[in-house]
């Protein structure tokens, strides 16, 4: 199929055999796996999952693949979900007994929010592996006082442990991207490192927090926090945002719950 990239989908399609090998690789499907591709695009993971799989769910928007995916791979192999995957309720698709593994090449346009999507849904979910940006990934794996660590990587690390798998050159894609892609595995914990008693206003806190990067957590969050509260929680109110783990995080808004 020649089908032209659509800018609005952030389309970019794999192309590059040795790599998609390498990421099927690493996701390790299983016959009997219940799993769901966003945005399967041409099919470049969706042909080399299905040789390995009963089924496949697939969620994609574009009209056009859609009818030409159904036109490659018959009924009782796919089921394709015409839907915003920032619509989409993943838990209709549970089956008793099996958790969902989600796979995808994410549009760059929509992949943050793709992520904080799924995160309701982590009890339905025992896997997950993306194709993004590189910089993202750099971002959701990133530690404490690195210039990557922000507001992302606290949140995504509360609900998942994180591997940057590879890196992938624009030359893979068709149109190559301007920018390098990863590709990372997450898992949500089993149990949760830290638990915050109210996931709403610990969201808040680290939205507050990185609010204004170059500023004090003092300056920050003192809407929320007096000197004397960052003394009672032990944490030198002099540090900026990116200098906070995710326990220090959970602790604060623990505090003010």
């Amino acid at each position: 199929m020649k089908h032209q990239a659509k800018k609005r989908f952030g389309q970019n399609f794999l192309v590059d055999q040795s790599i998609i090998q390498s990421l099927i690789s690493a996701i390790q499907p299983q016959e009997n796996d219940l799993m769901v591709e966003i945005g399967p695009g041409l099919g470049a993971l969706t042909k080399p999952l299905l040789a390995h799989l009963k089924h496949l769910h697939l969620i994609e928007i574009d009209r056009d693949i859609i009818e030409w995916m159904q036109g490659q791979y018959p009924a009782e192999k796919i089921t394709i979900h015409a839907s915003d995957v920032l619509k989409f309720d993943f838990a209709q698709l549970l089956t008793a007994g099996n958790k969902l593994r989600v796979v995808g090449n994410l549009p760059y346009n929509i992949s943050s929010p793709i992520l904080f999507h799924l995160l309701p849904s982590l009890a339905s979910i025992q896997d997950m592996h993306f194709m993004l940006q590189k910089e993202v990934v750099e971002r959701m794996v990133a530690e404490p006082s690195s210039s990557e660590y922000g507001r992302l990587s606290v949140m995504l690390q509360y609900y998942l442990q994180m591997e940057y798998l590879m890196t992938v050159p624009g030359t893979a894609f068709d149109p190559p991207p301007k920018v390098e892609s990863a590709f990372v595995r997450c898992v949500p914990h089993t149990q949760l490192p830290y638990i915050a008693k109210d996931t709403e206003c610990f969201a808040k806190v680290v939205t507050m927090a990185f609010s204004q990067r170059r500023k004090t957590i003092r300056n920050t969050l003192k809407a929320l926090l007096t000197d004397a509260d960052f003394v009672a929680l032990n944490i030198d109110s002099q540090l900026r945002a990116e200098n906070l783990s995710v326990q220090q995080f959970v602790e604060i808004s623990n505090y003010l719950g």
